[in-house]
């Protein structure tokens, strides 16, 4: 079985870390493209800092920061409003943001009705 390499828009990956911003915005959906067109924040600049330094795990709350092509490989944790969710950077997650991957709502799961909560648990069987 063989791998298939990765590419982003005919771009393999060695290309793509080669590309200066302006060529890699250019290859981005229309959000991402005027959002590095318009340049970093602060908080975003910082965190771009700390991963081009030391490459291993970095806590971060800039939840709108773009996947680059020098993230992939780093491992990040995100905030998630409570804690820090490790997030392992893969190509396949180039030109998202962090936050589509460390969701801040958990999924609600009902019980069952209790004894006289509404007419519809009239038919359920007590028990």
């Amino acid at each position: 079985m063989v791998k298939k390499e990765f590419t982003y828009k005919g771009k393999t990956l060695e290309e793509l870390k080669k590309m200066s911003l302006t060529e890699l915005a250019e290859l981005l959906p229309a959000r991402q493209r005027r959002n590095i067109k318009r340049g970093f924040t602060e908080q975003q600049k910082t965190l771009l800092k700390k991963i081009r330094v030391n490459k291993k795990i970095t806590e971060t709350h800039c939840r709108d920061m773009i996947i680059l092509p020098e993230m992939i490989g780093v491992t990040i944790k995100v905030h998630q409003g409570r804690e820090f969710q490790i997030l392992s950077v893969e190509p396949e997650m180039l030109g998202h943001c962090l936050g589509e991957f460390a969701l801040t709502r958990k999924k609600v799961a009902h019980s069952a009705p209790g004894i006289g909560a509404t007419r519809s648990s009239a038919s359920l069987s007590v028990k």
